[in-house]
């Protein structure tokens, strides 16, 4: 089925988004979760950052961030956590889509959880998942569990992970496969669906829940032309005084603790005055400052659609990252099912090469190691690990009938597993025991109303993750965190209270703590499905090894 782009905008399934049906309980809200995708920590305006992000920065002034956000350092583990309000081992998604054969890693998501969507349709709910899915098998012959059969009624979503901006794959609406054509930009294209949804809504009696998921500012670095000349010499100085500044910027803001102080540069990455083809490492991350700018620009649409239905002040809207900044490296060979020319015909070139320069349908690169450092300021490490530079994650909250504290910070720990909850708690919805005869798991996750109504309220919290072998839990402000190594990992811990950014190992001289905190650990590990990643059998499963 193709469909041109101007074409298929008011198509929908009518009867799933008619008016009618019964009437909005009195005080339920709209609520719209919008996620970004490999964006790190302080990539925002709101956060520190350099790139313009004013329609973020006027959400967090009129509602509220959160300091001590944190997703699972991977895009599909995060998506089936956010999704389901369990971790993501226990909903089927314990490394990506590939099946492992035992119910932690299945690559899809279980039937033993619910999505918010199929909870908040019992509460009367109408439901919209626009983006990236990503939480199971592009094959139309698994399309159960696309996104159509798991509880949302209009969807436009690509079912894969990456994708070719001007020439995406894995495109599905409403669980039938469809193709782009002409001058298409999948950042704007989604911004449009979520605009056009939320406009029907109008008309609509039942409240909606808006899932957008963006796949900006992932891979490959794609932008329009426009938006990338703004940033024409804008990061001509470098990730190290760029860093400097962010941190700056950050402490001055309240979104660190200047006690903290700054991770050093990662040793792998070269101090930016002895960095040959500095045209190009400049030309990456001014398309990745594009990438992020378009996504801004596209929530500010959704923001005015959102006005102009007169349900602005009673909308919960959501915004957070799925990982931290992603330090991997494009290879020249383009990855299996990835299509290697543009809708036009012209060939694809593959890799982080310098004479190549990034942005066009054309290419097909990453931002690399260097960038993500300053995107994960003033944090360590990367996506794929679970150190904070991988799960740290930029939250933002706005809802003006409920929280009036506006422009102020919660430091209020909270993680993925928290947004079905606080959806739940926002919509007066239950969540369910069974559901369609299948026992659900348990809820792990817990409100973070409170927190958003009164950023003071703190409460403590013990949290866990597990992926590709790296470990971690928080209880409380102390962390045990490993990195996964097939010598051995060796657990590191760390007071988050004076050094979030862990470079003061407290193990050797605190033993009786890791021990205690890894005995939580492998109890946790042994309730949610987690097995370890040297005894997991990873042969023939498509990029086991990460």
């Amino acid at each position: 089925m193709q469909m041109h782009r101007r074409n298929f905008i008011g198509t929908i399934a009518a009867g799933a988004l008619a008016a009618g049906g019964a009437a909005q309980t009195a005080g339920q809200p709209n609520i719209i979760v919008i996620l970004a995708d490999d964006m790190g920590f302080c990539d925002i305006g709101c956060f520190g950052s350099e790139i313009s992000t004013p329609n973020l920065d006027r959400m967090a002034a009129t509602g509220v961030r959160s300091t001590h956000f944190r997703n699972t350092a991977r895009c599909c583990p995060t998506r089936a956590a956010l999704l389901t309000g369990i971790y993501s081992h226990q909903a089927g998604i314990g490394h990506m889509v590939g099946d492992y054969g035992v119910p932690g890693y299945r690559g899809e998501l279980s039937r033993n959880a619910v999505t918010i969507a199929e909870a908040l349709k019992g509460a009367n709910y109408s439901t919209a998942m626009i983006g990236k899915w990503h939480v199971t098998s592009p094959d139309p012959d698994k399309r159960d569990n696309w996104p159509g059969k798991r509880g949302f009624d209009y969807t436009y979503s690509n079912i894969v992970g990456a994708t070719n901006y001007f020439a995406p794959h894995g495109l599905v609406r409403n669980n039938e496969p469809i193709q782009a054509t002409g001058d298409y930009y999948h950042t704007d294209a989604l911004t449009e669906e979520a605009v056009g949804y939320i406009s029907r809504q109008k008309a609509v009696a039942k409240p909606f829940f808006l899932y957008l998921a963006y796949t900006a500012p992932h891979w490959p670095m794609q932008a329009r032309e426009a938006d990338i000349q703004k940033y024409k010499g804008k990061y001509a100085e470098g990730w190290d005084k760029l860093r400097a500044a962010r941190y700056k910027r950050m402490v001055s803001m309240g979104v660190v603790d200047p006690k903290w102080g700054i991770a050093p540069r990662d040793p792998e990455i070269p101090a930016w005055d002895s960095v040959p083809d500095k045209e190009w490492q400049q030309r990456r991350m001014e398309v990745y400052a594009a990438m992020v700018e378009s996504m801004d620009r596209g929530i500010g649409k959704v923001f005015d659609a959102l006005k102009a239905t007169g349900k602005e002040e009673n909308t919960l809207v959501l915004f957070l990252s799925d990982n931290g900044g992603c330090a991997e490296v494009i290879k020249n060979t383009p990855n299996a099912g990835y299509p290697t020319k543009t809708l036009t015909g012209e060939p694809v070139t593959w890799g982080n090469r310098p004479g190549v320069m990034p942005g066009p349908a054309n290419t097909f690169q990453s931002y690399g190691p260097e960038w993500a450092h300053l995107s994960n300021t003033p944090f360590r490490m990367y996506k794929h690990w679970v150190h904070e530079g991988g799960i740290a994650s930029p939250l933002i909250a706005r809802w003006p009938k409920q929280i009036k504290d506006h422009g102020a910070w919660t430091h209020q720990s909270g993680h993925v597993i928290d947004i079905m909850a606080t959806c739940l708690d926002a919509a007066g919805a239950s969540y369910p025991k069974t559901y369609q005869g299948h026992a659900i798991t348990p809820l792990e996750g817990k409100s973070l109303l409170p927190a958003l109504r009164d950023p003071k309220h703190t409460t403590a919290r013990t949290i866990f993750w597990e992926h590709e072998g790296n470990r971690a839990v928080i209880e409380g402000d102390w962390k045990l965190v490993s990195k996964y190594s097939k010598a051995g990992s060796v657990w590191e811990l760390y007071d988050l209270s004076t050094d979030r950014i862990e470079t003061k190992d407290l193990a050797a001289s605190d033993p009786a703590r890791v021990k205690k905190m890894a005995a939580q650990y492998d109890a946790w590990a042994a309730r949610a499905q987690v097995v370890e990643w040297d005894k997991l059998n990873r042969s023939g499963v498509p990029g086991a090894n990460g």
